[in-house]
């Protein structure tokens, strides 16, 4: 106060001063200063304030929802036509694994020439390997047909990426928003898996097995023509060019390969959880009910990704990833003993609360991932992140049928994989964390 009445003229008859020859004015009370209205969904609504946004959001959901039907599909198509989980799994793995193999070659392209000039034709290759899949189930072809149409949509590009990185250019002065934006497409991916199993699911039961996949390949097509089209947000090439000329992989960034490492190993949580889950409704004759449990545990981690989205971002993200994989990891147990213990209904619950911990980790996980790659080289770095997952979901997808066919679906005892797979990732965040903190003790002080 006494700094206020210090700048301000003594003349001012604001202040009571005397005017020259009269008596002094009066003293006008101080205005009431109106106190700010909270608005919960503030910055949601600035990010959407700019100009393309919306409509390059809503095209990129399009695109992006067959990422929760394709796997689903598969594995009830080949799981119904040949009567083998393991199979199923062992096909869905393999075309994951060779996704995780050619993402990031479509990726670097994708940075060097753009978005609407790659991504149209990798997703059109992809597309006419799940309609060459959908033929060799539906006319009884032989096994390895199956293992080489679903590697043929290993071309699909990263469009969760592909979004971020526009997100990214668009804010790039401004972490705030960054991590909004960031929690906001965590959300969509929660949005896509919580709704793609249940249209899945209701595709193949309702229609006819392949069902699920011919409209997965068509969704993801019109998608990306949509989202190539708004060219405005798009990230421009020239620039992106030049830092990646000059500049290394991000593969081999410091602290990257541990990120991945961790990122792996959640996927294989994912893709592990899927296959025991449908596997588990099957069991209890809820087959149709597999896509909804599925959907429920990504319901809580899109609802917690909004939440997370609301809170500044972290001054130490590297502790607060920590923090959500030791989460995660608590979580992941509350399923296996739920389907052992309590039923469906019980696990329903389980994988609810479980899924919570899942969109808190991988945004801090994707804001770290960020911090630690050239702007030119993003589309590549977040594509590495997500290559690392789908490898995971492959891994956990082998390795939950093999859960399935040797332990008990029915009694929860195969929810021992997503389980081992979260106390994998925590141990490694964990070490990685460890090893960091002799040389955070050796910086000077500022």
């Amino acid at each position: 106060m006494i700094l206020f009445l210090a700048a301000r003229p003594v003349t001012s008859p604001t202040l009571g001063s005397a005017r020259p020859g009269g008596p002094p004015s009066p003293v006008r009370p101080a205005p009431r200063r109106r106190r700010a209205r909270r608005r919960p969904l503030a910055p949601y609504r600035r990010i959407f304030a700019v100009p393309g946004t919306r409509a390059f959001t809503a095209a990129n959901l399009l695109a992006r929802l067959p990422m929760g039907m394709l796997s689903v599909s598969a594995v009830l198509m080949i799981a119904g036509s040949r009567g083998s989980y393991a199979l199923a799994g062992a096909v869905t793995a393999t075309g994951l694994a060779a996704t995780a193999l050619v993402g990031p070659w479509t990726a670097r392209l994708i940075d060097r020439h753009g978005q609407s000039r790659i991504a149209v034709p990798a997703t059109a290759l992809a597309a006419l390997g799940s309609l060459a899949l959908l033929l060799c189930v539906h006319y009884g072809a032989p096994d390895w047909t199956l293992f080489a149409a679903y590697a043929a949509t290993a071309t699909t590009p990263n469009t969760g990426g592909m979004s971020r990185a526009r997100w990214a250019h668009l804010f790039r002065d401004d972490p705030a928003a960054r991590h909004t934006a960031n929690s906001f497409e965590q959300a969509a991916d929660e949005l896509c898996f919580l709704l793609g199993p249940v249209l899945a699911t209701l595709l193949c039961t309702g229609l006819f097995p392949e069902a699920g996949t011919a409209v997965g390949a068509a969704l993801l097509l019109t998608g990306v023509l949509l989202f190539t089209a708004q060219r405005r947000t798009e990230p421009p090439v020239a620039a992106r060019t030049t830092a990646h000329a000059a500049t290394r992989s991000p593969l081999r960034r410091p602290g990257v390969p541990p990120l991945l490492l961790t990122f792996l190993c959640t996927g294989a949580v994912f893709g592990s959880l899927e296959v025991v889950t449908l596997a588990y409704a099957d069991a209890h004759g809820l087959r149709s009910a597999g896509g909804a449990l599925l959907a429920l545990q990504a319901a809580g981690s899109g609802a917690a990704g909004l939440l997370h989205g609301l809170l500044r971002p972290a001054d130490s993200p590297g502790r607060r990833f920590l923090a959500c994989t030791a989460v995660m990891a608590a979580l992941m147990l509350l399923p296996p003993l739920a389907a052992a213990t309590g039923g469906p209904a019980a696990l329903a619950g389980a994988l609810l609360l479980a899924g919570m911990a899942t969109a808190p980790t991988m945004v801090t996980g994707m804001g770290l991932v960020q911090s630690r790659t050239p702007p030119g080289q993003l589309n590549e770095g977040m594509t590495l992140a997500v290559t690392a997952l789908l490898g995971g979901i492959a891994a956990g997808s082998a390795s939950g049928g093999w859960a399935v066919e040797h332990l008990s679906a029915a009694g929860g005892a195969a929810y021992g994989a997503p389980v081992a797979a979260a106390a994998l990732a925590l141990a490694i965040t964990l070490l990685t964390s460890l090893r960091a903190l002799p040389t955070r003790r050796r910086r000077p002080l500022p």
